[in-house]
């Protein structure tokens, strides 16, 4: 057995101990009368979590495989980045459209920063609000023409919150089975029902609402716009027929989408032809192509202000600073302003996805916006090839077990529409050189 197959097998066999563990019957009279507690319970470093990061790190080092993670970026990462002092062409940032180092988006939040300070300094409720936190919201509105929409500081909070408000245990979530975590901890917040349907399958989660609905008071169904793990996008116009058929409501994350799809970037429903009322609840985050950090929501009035007064991630968190609102601001104005942005984006990532199978990599089902992934089929081989990349000057990202099934680990691409068709070439070239220089070395032990 080879070391990496040994690795996954002791992470296994880990997991599996993990689930059969149960509590001993008289451990609260024991603790009572004064007895020790296994030191598995007080300590952190025996915390499961800890052992399989501790097993995972020690398994990297034996296959002389650094860990991937936390490459720190030491200035703007758009098409190229430098780390370690030196530039890379980069290919693991969201800043699709380049506008997070665009001078006007620079600006804005430099005079948001001189005029507000560097914190509202409360919840906005209670004296945190500003203009700018009006204008952004205002902004978003009018671009998914519908009639209010909130920011929240943070896009995964924005999700939990969202979810964890509106829904209870009376009622159910509808989720795609690779929708984002933080949905499904919202859900798990919100103590309703969840359920999963196959990826980007309007027909199973028809059967699921036929079956279920009317056990349920709210339904609330939740698919993504751009899936970021695979590049690909659900057919919109059927979840919408299939949600009003039942009665449901329709939740489109467009954490990916937004900016990205669409002639003019309007997301998956500008790809899809959908009028955006259709949907009863767009979500989507300030920090990619938007250029700062955070989350909105947008949607009918009602809808927005219930989350306004109501949503604990907004209601007991600080408000947004007016330096990280400003650019997004900016961004958005900018995105509108020189579309040619978006055109060499669709560009560029259609190249990518043209070259990756012209030389016989699996995308998957990347309809080649923005996302492309390279199936490699195995964690070690996807870190392997990233490390191998870094040192080409290259960097990418794996994605592993257990975030994608063992067998669909892969290198996952974020293109940028500066990014050049060199730069393209260069990177698949490396690629190749370096997936046939293991595949050879491994049929030859």
């Amino acid at each position: 057995m080879s070391q990496s197959d040994t690795l996954k097998q002791r992470l296994l066999d880990q997991a599996r101990q993990r689930r059969q563990q149960r509590p001993a019957g008289d451990a609260p009279s024991a603790r009572a009368a004064g007895a020790g507690v296994d030191e598995r319970f007080t300590r952190f470093d025996r915390h499961p979590g800890y052992q399989q990061l501790k097993l995972m790190r020690e398994g990297g080092q034996r296959l002389g495989i650094p860990d991937p993670f936390f490459k720190v970026h030491e200035g703007t990462a758009g098409a190229t980045t430098t780390i370690g002092g030196r530039e890379c062409i980069n290919f693991a940032s969201y800043n699709y459209l380049g506008l997070a180092h665009h001078p006007k988006v620079i600006q804005a939040g430099i005079e948001a920063l001189e005029r507000y300070g560097s914190s509202v300094s409360a919840s906005r409720p209670v004296s945190g609000e500003r203009p700018i936190h009006h204008e952004l919201e205002r902004a978003i509105a009018e671009t998914y023409e519908v009639e209010d929409a909130v920011v929240f500081v943070s896009g995964h909070a924005t999700n939990v919150s969202t979810l964890g408000y509106l829904l209870g245990p009376k009622d159910l979530v509808l989720h795609d089975e690779y929708i984002h975590n933080s949905t499904l901890v919202g859900a798990q917040l919100s103590g309703a029902r969840r359920m999963s349907f196959a990826h980007n399958d309007p027909a199973a989660l028809e059967a699921l609402l036929a079956r279920h609905r009317g056990q349920f008071e709210r339904v609330l169904v939740v698919i993504e716009g751009l899936y970021s793990m695979d590049g690909d996008a659900p057919d919109l116009k059927r979840f919408v027929e299939t949600k009003q058929r039942h009665q449901a409501w329709l939740m489109v994350d467009e954490a990916h989408s937004f900016a990205v799809m669409g002639d003019t970037g309007l997301g998956l429903r500008e790809h899809c032809q959908v009028a955006s009322t259709d949907v009863d609840i767009w979500m989507g985050t300030l920090s990619k192509t938007m250029s700062g950090c955070g989350g909105y929501i947008a949607g009918c009035r009602e809808l927005v202000e219930m989350l306004r007064y109501f949503a604990p991630g907004f209601l007991y968190s600080v408000g947004m600073p007016a330096q990280v609102a400003a650019p997004s601001l900016a961004a958005l104005a900018v995105m509108k302003e020189e579309p040619q942005r978006l055109r060499d984006l669709h560009t560029i990532s259609g190249y990518f996805l043209e070259q990756a199978k012209a030389r016989g990599f699996d995308i998957g089902d990347s309809i080649g916006v923005a996302v492309v992934p390279i199936i490699v089929g195995s964690s070690v081989l996807a870190a392997g090839l990233s490390d191998a990349l870094l040192k080409h000057d290259i960097n990418v990202q794996p994605i592993l077990h257990p975030a994608v099934p063992e067998k669909s680990a892969r290198l996952r691409f974020f293109l940028n529409c500066e990014h050049t068709r060199e730069q393209i070439d260069r990177t698949l070239d490396a690629l190749q050189t370096e997936w046939q220089a293991r595949t050879e070395q491994a049929s030859s032990k």
